[in-house]
């Protein structure tokens, strides 16, 4: 018998619930550690047996009451009639969070399967879960799932198909009397005014816990019954529930809760959380540059010899002058310069990706909620932020998980401050060349400055827009684990990926680009740069850029480039210059030397990279900004923003040093 079933998949952030269903459909859907990321449901289909399965992937969530939009979402597609049955998907080695979300579902009186997703990492701990009892107590079908190793499945869509079959034969847990009897009164009240209202037990429940949305459409017939806020009430009967199933259900759960919360008695500190955090990146940025550098000075080397055959290659060929000097002075040292840093970007992707996967970054977002809600951003504003020093397109998209239009914009305001993997080249290029053994202490503080003034501004912002005010962050403390390699592979692959992506498109035709503005002026092609238009437009800059230390031409146009992506003024910087090499004994000694007698020295240096680090976002970014506010006046605004600040603050830091070191 060929039958339709439309299920609906529900879980919380981080439990797997889009691995699952991309197992299912075969869907290539986006699955990150971060809440939000599934800001719309997804749908995919498939055949059991004779059966269709229409399967929907919902936003993850933690409860079904309208704080945010993606509660808001779920439930009311999980209300709609034509939901068959919900597959709530638990991460198994978390269990006792997860489990108030299956209660609030079981609530809706739907048929329910519970999926006990990530089975071979408890396992793997030494726990045990009792898949007898936890049915009993839950009423509802569990089945045992891997969606990483794909086991369970069938079992899965097996025990949907028998589950709406059998309907529904739910037990939900009962309240207290008092509670209980409140939830009666209001279904009789219910059922003479709205009959066909369902279900009224849910509805019921929501009234009591006061829910802006039910309370406005049916809060007046009720008004006399309800007394009071009940929502503590009800949240603090399903825990103790939980905690009840858990004593009886989980085994072994004693010795690794211990060792998390051990851990985070220091990582989660209220006053140690924060510098823990700030050693911990200092470590980071150590290794991308102790590591880093060594690797870089071998690929470096590497793409000399590639650069000198190619140039001994079209010489024998008798290519001409021009082509010769695109492919080799523009092409190769500009790409090739952006590609000697990606030792650098792969430790530093490396790194993140092993405190991501561990579980850490997740206490970094919970360590700095206190202190972003002071400072009049959402505590989940911390999330695209973090993503920052990764990439900002997606950290502009991670702003969707703020469900205020005024945070999102705030957010998506300060976000570019963070310092993008992009920005990383300029940091290493001109700190290793200007601040000896200083070099790593110097790069690491512009990570430092420009988190200290993204919050500032925020901070200026919400005082200005009398919109401060704090919004706690909800969000998932995983237990630790050792990261799987698997999982950092495919992280950092995707990010080397997209690296090499930007160097041989964004970066190439960049490159091209720098060189036709550089040997091209107005009587043709120049052999003195000086005479090109790129000088030309430069010079026109010169007089803006010379207070904040920046009055060569070479400058300018090397920070007009950088508008396309942050890595070209690094690989603009070696064309400009006729640098071949940075790594070539007496190389870096001759650059700084040519460089300061042009009036270039350490101070210009620092200000150039607080430029870099504050000023307008790559061309991709801006256009991300303006798709998620939707707004050309807003996005030009953000962009003008940008300059203005990072024309002040690299102002400040020469003017400031100069008065210091005159």
């Amino acid at each position: 018998m060929n039958e339709r079933f439309h299920v609906g998949f529900v879980g919380n952030p981080n439990c797997g619930k889009t691995t699952l269903f991309n197992a299912y459909t075969g869907a290539k859907l986006k699955v990150a550690n971060w809440p939000g990321v599934t800001v719309e449901k997804k749908e995919g289909a498939m055949k059991y047996h004779d059966n269709t399965f229409k399967l929907v992937d919902l936003p993850g969530i933690y409860s079904l009451t309208s704080y945010t939009m993606e509660e808001k979402l779920t439930r009311e597609y999980l209300l709609e009639d034509d939901v068959d049955v919900i597959i709530d998907v638990a991460d198994a080695s978390a269990l006792e969070r997860n489990l108030y979300l299956t209660l609030s579902t079981i609530e809706l009186e739907k048929p329910v399967v519970l999926a006990l997703n990530m089975m071979d990492i408890v396992e793997e701990r030494g726990m045990e879960i009792d898949l007898h009892r936890l049915p009993e107590m839950l009423g509802i079908p569990v089945i045992p799932v891997s969606a990483r190793k794909r086991t369970g499945l069938d079992i899965l869509m097996h025990a949907v198909a028998h589950h709406k079959e059998e309907g529904i034969d739910e037990k939900p847990f009962h309240y207290s009397r008092e509670v209980e009897d409140k939830i009666n009164e209001i279904m009789e009240v219910l059922e003479q005014k709205v009959p066909g209202l369902s279900p009224k037990r849910w509805y019921a429940i929501k009234l009591l816990e006061n829910d802006e949305e039910i309370v406005k459409q049916y809060g007046e017939y009720v008004a006399h019954i309800i007394d009071r806020n009940y929502e503590n009430d009800i949240v603090r009967q399903k825990y103790a529930y939980i905690e009840e199933i858990m004593e009886e259900v989980l085994v072994n759960k004693e010795k690794k809760e211990a060792l998390t919360d051990k851990i985070d008695s220091y990582l989660t500190h209220s006053i140690l959380g924060v510098p823990i955090f700030l050693g911990i990146m200092a470590l980071v940025f150590f290794l991308t540059f102790t590591i880093g550098d060594f690797l870089k000075g071998y690929l470096e080397g590497a793409i000399a010899l590639f650069s000198n055959g190619v140039m001994s290659g079209l010489e024998y060929l008798g290519v001409g002058h021009v082509i010769r000097s695109l492919i080799v002075d523009g092409i190769i040292a500009g790409v090739g310069g952006i590609l000697s840093f990606l030792p650098n970007i792969f430790i530093l992707f490396l790194a993140l990706a092993f405190l991501e996967d561990s579980g850490y970054m997740s206490r970094v977002a919970y360590v700095m909620d206190g202190i972003m809600g002071k400072l009049g951003l959402s505590g989940r504003a911390f999330i695209p932020m973090l993503l920052g020093f990764g990439c900002s397109v997606p950290a502009v998209m991670a702003s969707r998980v703020l469900e205020d239009q005024q945070d999102r914009k705030r957010t998506i305001l300060i976000t570019p401050f963070m310092s993008c993997s992009a920005k990383l080249p300029v940091y290493v290029t001109f700190s290793g060349l200007f601040f000896g053994k200083y070099a790593m202490l110097t790069a690491y503080s512009m990570y430092i400055i420009g988190l200290v003034l993204g919050i500032l501004v925020a901070f200026i912002h919400s005082k200005l827009m009398d919109k401060g005010r704090e919004n706690p962050l909800l969000i998932e403390l995983p237990e630790y684990k050792m990261p799987n390699f698997n999982t950092i592979s495919i992280y950092v692959g995707e990010k080397v990926k997209d690296y090499l992506s930007k160097a041989g498109t964004t970066i190439f035709v960049a490159s091209i680009i720098v060189w036709i503005v550089l040997n091209f002026g107005s009587h043709g092609m120049v052999s003195d740069m000086s005479q090109s238009f790129g000088a030309t437009f430069g010079r026109f800059l010169v007089p803006i850029l010379a207070p904040a230390g920046l009055g060569l031409w070479q400058i300018a146009v090397m920070l007009i480039s950088g508008l396309a992506a942050k890595e070209v003024v690094v690989s603009s910087f070696l064309v400009l210059f006729g640098i071949s090499s940075l790594t070539a004994p007496g190389t870096a000694e001759g650059v700084v030397s040519m460089m300061g007698a042009m009036g270039f020295g350490p101070l210009n240096a620092y200000a150039l990279m607080i430029f870099t680090l504050l000023y307008t976002p790559c061309l991709a970014t801006v256009a991300t900004i303006k798709r998620e506010t939707n707004s050309w006046k807003w996005t030009i605004g953000f962009v003008l923003f940008q300059l203005v600040i990072a024309w002040i603050c690299a102002v400040l830091v020469f003017q400031v040093g100069s008065f210091f070191l005159a």
